[in-house]
Order: C-alpha cells, then sequence, then structure tokens
C-alpha cells in the first residue's frame, strides 16, 4: 500500500504535475499546497486559479526563496471555486486562520499593543480597551491594535467626559443609579433609564470617534445644535455645544500636509528584520491623522505579501464607512487589484490602491516607514536585553542553551485558608500570559490554622507533570508545553520538596529546577546546602526575579479572588438546599448577598435553577418570623 509519505513531490514528477494543473479550471477560487505528510503548507487565492498555481512551477518564474521552497515540497494541489474574487478572499482570510499554514504571512499575535472594543451584541452596549482581540460574537467590534495606549486611554476618557455613557463596569446600587447619574455623565444604564435604542446612538457616536468621522460627527451635532437653538432649547444646544468643543480638542494640532484634505486615505509601510516585520498603518480623514496602527508579522515573506496580508485581515471587519478612498502602500501588492474591486464593492464607490513615487504622498510613505523602523529598533532592542538575560541565565545555571521556556511557582494563603497556587510562564524572557494556571490546594492537612508550603508546592509539580508520569510515550523534549527550567519560590526547603516528588515521578533527570530566596535573592540547586555565588542586579537573575514576582502577584490575586467569593457565599451555604452553583447563579444575578436579602421570592424566583419553593426558603432565611 502506497502512503502519501511515499508520494514524490509535483515538481520531480513530471507527467502528475501537468496532469493535476490540467485539472484546475480558470475561475476565480482558492488553493490548497498539500506535503508528503498531507499537511496544508500553502493557501492562496486568484482570479484565475488555473494561471496562478501554473506559476509556481514554471522555470525563470521570479519568486522568492521562501516561495520557491514551497513548491519543491508540494504533493498535491487542491481548489475550490467561488462565484466572485470577494468570496475567494474571504475564504482565504478564514483558511489560513484555521489552518495556520507554515508559508503564509501569519501576524503575530502580539499582546503589547491594545484594542478598543464596543460590544454591539449587548442591549447597552459597553466600552473598553483590552489587549485580547476576540471575535466570539460577530456583531461586537474592535479597533486597532493602537501603538500608543496613553492616546487611546485619553480619548476614551475625554470620550466619556463628552457623551453621557455607563461609567461603571456593574452597579453601584441595586435600585438607584450613582453620582454619576446626577452630574450628567452617566444616563442611568443600570436602572434602564435610557431605553437600548437611545443609548445605541450615543455609543455610535462614539464609535464615529474612531472610525475616523470626527468632522462628520462635529457637524451631524452641529446641525442639532441649531435646530435646538431655534427651537429655543438653549440647555440642550449649549450641551451639544460642549460636545462639539471637546471633540474639536480631540483633533486639534494633528494636521497631515496633503494636497487634496478632502480625501479620505491609509498609508501603510514596514521596516523588517531577519525574523520580524514591523508595519504601521496610518489613518488619514480630512487632512487629519486620526489613527496609528500597528502589526506583527514573521520577515521571511516579500514585503509586498506581508502588506498584503495585513491589509486584508485589517478591512476584513471594517465597515463600509471606515475604508478610505486611497490606500498608499510602500511595496507594490500581489493581488491589489482584487482587494481593491473588493474594497470599491463594500465601500459603494471607487477604492485605488497604489504606491506613490514622488512628491508629498511619497514622502508620507518614508514617514510612515521610519514610524516602522523606530518601532523595529524597539523590538530589538527589548529582544536583545531578554537574550542577555537569558544567556546570563544559562551561564549561571550551566544550561545547555537558553531557556526558551521557563515556569514559576508560588503558594498564597492567610494561615492555610483557601491556600491556592500560581503558575506563569515566560517565553524568550517575556509572560506568556496564555500559560498561566491557577490551582486550588486539595491537601486535606491544609486547612485553616495549618499551612504546609513544601507539601503545597509538591502537590502542584505532580499535578502540572502528572500526564508525563503516567504516560512515558509523551515527549518531552522538544515539546512546546515542556519547561526548560522551573523556578520555585522559596529557599532550600521549598526547593528539596519540590525535588522529592520529581524524583517519585523518575522526572528529575528531565527537568532543571531551582529555587530562589526572597531575601538576599539567592539561588538554590537540587542538593546544594549552599546557594550560587551571584549578583542580585545581574540580568539572569533579574529575569528571575521578575518571574517570582509575577508569579507572587499572580498567587495572591487569585487567592484574593477566593477569599472574596468565600466570604460572599458564606452565610448562603446556611440555607438548606441552595448548593454552590445555586449560589453562583444568585451572585451572579443580584451581586451581593445584601441584595438578595432585600429581593421579593417572586424576584428570587426570577434567577435560574431558583423555583417558588426555594425562592421562599431563601426568603424566610433572611426574613425570620
Amino acid at each position: 500500500m502506497t502512503t502519501s509519505a511515499q508520494i514524490l513531490p509535483l515538481v520531480k514528477d513530471p507527467e502528475r504535475l501537468e496532469s493535476r494543473l490540467a485539472e484546475i479550471p480558470p475561475e476565480p477560487g482558492v488553493y490548497f499546497m498539500r506535503d508528503g505528510s498531507d499537511r496544508i503548507i500553502y493557501i492562496g487565492k486568484s482570479r484565475k486559479l488555473r494561471s496562478r498555481v501554473r506559476s509556481y512551477f514554471r522555470e525563470g518564474y521570479t519568486k522568492s526563496e521562501r516561495i520557491a521552497t514551497m513548491a519543491r515540497q508540494v504533493t498535491e494541489i487542491e481548489f475550490i471555486v467561488t462565484d466572485t474574487e470577494a468570496e475567494a478572499l474571504a475564504l482565504e482570510a478564514n483558511l489560513i486562520k484555521q489552518h495556520q499554514p507554515y508559508f503564509n504571512v501569519l501576524l503575530k499575535d502580539d499582546k503589547k499593543y491594545p484594542y478598543l472594543c464596543i460590544t454591539w451584541s449587548e442591549d447597552y452596549p459597553r466600552i473598553f480597551i483590552t489587549r485580547k482581540r476576540q471575535l466570539g460574537k460577530e456583531k461586537d467590534k474592535f479597533y486597532g491594535p493602537y501603538t500608543d495606549t496613553g492616546l487611546l486611554r485619553e480619548i476614551l476618557r475625554i470620550s466619556k467626559r463628552i457623551f453621557s455613557l455607563r461609567q461603571r463596569p456593574q452597579p453601584l446600587f441595586k435600585d438607584r443609579p450613582c453620582l454619576n447619574y446626577d452630574m450628567g455623565r452617566c444616563p442611568g444604564v443600570c436602572q434602564q433609564l435610557i431605553s437600548p435604542e437611545e443609548y445605541r446612538k450615543t455609543v455610535q457616536k462614539v464609535a464615529m470617534v474612531f472610525q475616523g468621522r470626527t468632522q462628520e460627527l462635529i457637524d451631524i451635532l452641529t446641525e442639532q445644535m441649531q435646530t435646538a437653538a431655534e427651537a429655543l432649547n438653549f440647555e440642550s444646544a449649549a450641551r451639544i455645544r460642549d460636545q462639539i468643543s471637546g471633540l474639536k480638542s480631540l483633533t486639534a494640532d494633528q494636521k497631515v500636509s496633503l494636497p487634496d484634505d478632502t480625501v479620505s486615505r491609509d498609508a501603510i509601510a514596514l521596516a523588517a528584520d531577519t525574523q520580524h516585520a514591523c508595519i504601521q498603518l496610518f489613518q488619514i480623514r480630512a487632512g487629519q491623522l486620526v489613527g496609528r496602527l500597528a502589526f506583527v508579522a514573521d520577515a521571511q515573506a516579500e514585503p509586498g505579501a506581508i502588506l498584503q496580508r495585513v491589509l486584508e485581515e485589517h478591512y476584513q471587519t471594517a465597515d463600509a464607512v471606515e475604508i478610505p478612498a486611497e490606500i498608499l502602500v510602500q511595496h507594490e501588492l500581489p493581488d491589489a487589484e482584487i482587494l481593491a474591486d473588493v474594497l470599491t464593492q463594500r465601500k459603494g464607490r471607487k477604492v485605488t490602491i497604489f504606491t506613490p513615487q514622488r512628491q508629498t504622498k511619497a514622502e508620507l510613505i518614508e514617514m510612515v516607514e521610519r514610524n516602522a523602523q523606530y518601532e523595529l529598533q524597539r523590538m530589538q532592542k527589548l529582544g536583545d536585553r531578554n537574550n542577555q538575560a537569558m544567556q546570563d541565565l544559562a551561564d549561571v545555571l550551566d544550561l545547555p542553551d537558553l531557556p526558551h521556556r521557563i515556569e514559576g511557582y508560588d503558594i498564597s494563603h492567610i494561615q492555610g485558608s483557601n491556600a491556592v497556587a500560581s503558575q506563569v510562564v515566560f517565553i524568550d524572557g517575556l509572560p506568556g500570559k496564555q500559560h498561566y494556571r491557577h490551582y486550588k490546594i486539595k491537601n486535606p492537612t491544609v486547612t485553616i490554622g495549618h499551612s504546609d508550603d513544601f507539601a503545597s508546592l509538591a502537590e502542584v509539580i505532580q499535578r502540572r507533570f502528572r500526564k508525563y508520569s503516567e504516560d512515558t510515550q509523551l515527549q518531552r523534549a522538544g515539546n512546546p508545553d515542556w519547561p526548560d527550567l522551573i523556578m520555585i519560590d522559596g529557599g532550600k526547603g521549598q526547593l528539596s520538596s519540590v525535588v522529592t516528588v520529581l524524583q517519585e515521578m523518575n522526572l528529575l533527570e528531565d527537568l532543571r529546577v531551582v529555587s530562589l530566596a526572597k531575601q538576599r535573592e539567592e539561588i538554590f540547586l537540587p542538593g546544594e546546602s549552599q546557594p550560587l555565588p551571584t549578583d542580585a542586579e545581574q540580568p539572569g537573575v533579574q529575569l528571575l526575579r521578575r518571574l517570582r514576582d509575577e508569579a507572587h502577584r499572580f498567587a495572591v490575586s487569585f487567592h484574593r479572588q477566593q477569599r472574596s467569593d468565600k466570604l460572599r457565599r458564606s452565610r448562603l451555604d446556611e440555607i438548606p438546599g441552595l448548593g454552590h452553583h445555586r449560589q453562583k447563579q444568585l451572585l451572579g444575578h443580584f451581586r451581593s448577598v445584601d441584595y438578595i436579602r432585600q429581593a421579593t421570592p417572586a424576584q428570587l424566583a426570577e434567577v435560574a435553577g431558583i423555583g417558588t419553593r426555594l425562592a421562599q426558603e431563601i426568603y424566610d432565611y433572611f426574613h425570620p418570623a
């Protein structure tokens, strides 16, 4: 039986290659390249599938070394025909996100750049800043990522001052609005004193600011102010006047010198080294720079392909009004015509994409490129500093390679109560928060008044690496989940307890573990009575200190959360028939035990899982006869 691993690459089987190419139609669509292991290694789109795919295997065709390497590995080609180029572009984007092909341009999930999120999926949309772009709900809208966090926060703060918006994530009182309502800063969302329709109109005005439509919003408000004044509604006119004044302050001193300041345009450029490409996208509306976005990608692809990928992903979720009439690019895009046609259809008017060669627009691209270069230099400095710290740590601990993944562990409790542990992870010297974990200590001997950090650390390490001990077939070295170094917060005692459990699991030889004592920032190794001769200020020790401090912060925050939850549930535990799940339902609905105490049986019964009978029991508990 012939397996896929034995199939020759198409470049070494000309007859099969030609036969396969002949089967591909000259229509728009998406194509897949698979290797000998049947993995998808490249996904592309084209107006004419046959011509595009054939070009990869044509002698003398100019292509990057990366794409040439990909073509030499292809053993199978698949395709999906679409009706339009727009469908092909959207399908390609979704498939790339799903399969993450190695040879495609993949944008990095860079957590240092924040987004602004508006939750249009909710009746009363929330507006907040986040570093996690979660596309779980289609109606929710993300703007960014923004390079200047301080400026983004200031714009949001001013927007909340200009417009009457919800100021608190949770209500302060159950039966009345807070002081923000009396001051006119909040329309009373918590008590539904404003309808969802009216509130969404206000939020839409804030969205226009982040869509770069500030001048359009000012024009609308100016007309509303004049109408209010003509109707002798001077209080409303004065309020709108103040809003216009605040909006004008947002765009002050942001003028960009261009010959035609009536045209909306985006300008995109990049700067790259051998590893990373830093991309900057300037959003210019009515001659004003209204936004500066940033992206990071691998630098192994051609610059034009990187810019194409960034623009496709950026405009994929953009509203029609956010798409500019002109897009200035630093390098020619491989599929500029397809992208321009798709954006033109969505916007309803012509969108042009071109590379300016001279005069003011070329100077604008140079300015964007210069900003991208500064961002790249900052990334390089940060990378150099982390590499220096990891190299120093490798030298101190005599590690064979730089510690790519370092895990830190800490315990938090108050005299044994609510004991928890934290696992934090640094990847290449930087926090990898997606890998952080919490643990609730299950040891029955750890109770109120009796703590045991040694046993607690041993329990956490045993739970963390249990699967590797139980299944000897699991790969350890080379596994991305396998740490190069483990750091325990504590001294010789804490380290010894961890070493003992790793010996029992037959993992000590495969794991490098140390402890960092707080008093003198001393590093202890297993079996050694004296700490290593290190300086607390040297780069490697500072890296461990940052890891230790982050593990401590993460453990303490989780402990406080557990303690708060327990305090909130303490009285509810006394009610017969009210288990942990129903307690969570009640607290999620009423927010506090005080509000539960004030609720009527009918209000209690409205909570999911709380029937009429249990609602009466809860009411009777708080209101004894």
